[in-house]
């Protein structure tokens, strides 16, 4: 009964949606849980994995904070200036991360620094497989709807909650392609969760610009994923995560 009143507040809030400002900023908080991330690398070493506890010393989850801009054609997700308690006193290298998405004309602009090298990554969007469920709950005040997908190459179960009264097909990280806006990611049972905390509606024209001259090397996006396939099969070899280089 409590679920189909729930889907009841959903396609209500969903079709009352369209008419409303469907633009602004989401305020996500990114945690990476390193105990449950390693333990999923079954090809570590003994070195490797006692080196992430010397590490961590028995404090393994590290959060930080990333915005997504949106309006009905596009979006645009980046790291924040903001930082966590447990970063002060820490000189944290900025690394180039921009994940732009333009709907309209199907097509990314992502700016991710990777290996030493800034990369942009130029090329059509191709839209994930997904799998809608029937599972709800609230994320940041929206009732949201349950789907999955599947990376292969870095050997990913994502589970996303997104919420239909925010007709967007924006989402976090490299994640889009839902009928709403995607509010929360759980990548591999929780080893890295991405969970929306506020959405301020506003306008966002500036924050959505490209930059004026964009610095890097141009790649498709097939050649990104195949530089990600490379280096995760160099380092299961040797032994040693590859996700602290690359991101998870």
């Amino acid at each position: 009964m409590k679920k189909i009143f729930l889907l009841a507040l959903l396609y209500i809030a969903y079709f009352t949606s369209f008419g409303q400002n469907n633009e602004g900023v989401v305020y996500f908080t990114r945690t990476t849980y390193w105990t449950k991330l390693n333990s999923t690398l079954t090809y570590l070493s003994k070195q490797e994995k006692e080196r992430m506890s010397y590490m961590f010393g028995g404090k393994d989850d590290w959060a930080n904070y990333t915005l997504l801009y949106f309006n009905d054609n596009e979006s645009k997700y980046v790291n924040s200036e903001e930082k966590n308690e447990e970063s002060e006193g820490y000189a944290w290298r900025k690394e180039a991360y921009s994940i732009g998405r333009n709907f309209t004309k199907n097509t990314m602009t992502d700016v991710i620094e990777m290996l030493g090298k800034t990369y942009i990554v130029e090329d059509s969007l191709k839209l994930p497989e997904w799998k809608i469920l029937n599972d709800l709950k609230e994320v940041a005040g929206h009732i949201c709807m349950k789907a999955q997908v599947e990376d292969p190459i870095k050997n990913q179960k994502i589970t996303a909650w997104f919420a239909q009264d925010l007709p967007s097909q924006a989402g976090p990280e490299r994640l889009w392609g839902l009928p709403g806006m995607i509010l929360e990611l759980d990548i591999n049972d929780g080893a890295v969760t991405v969970v929306a905390t506020k959405i301020e509606f506003k306008k966002v024209d500036k924050e959505l610009e490209p930059p004026k001259k964009l610095k890097g090397k141009k790649i498709t996006d097939a050649e990104y994923q195949g530089m990600i396939d490379k280096f995760i099969k160099e380092k299961i070899k040797e032994e040693i995560n590859p996700f602290w280089v690359i991101r998870y």
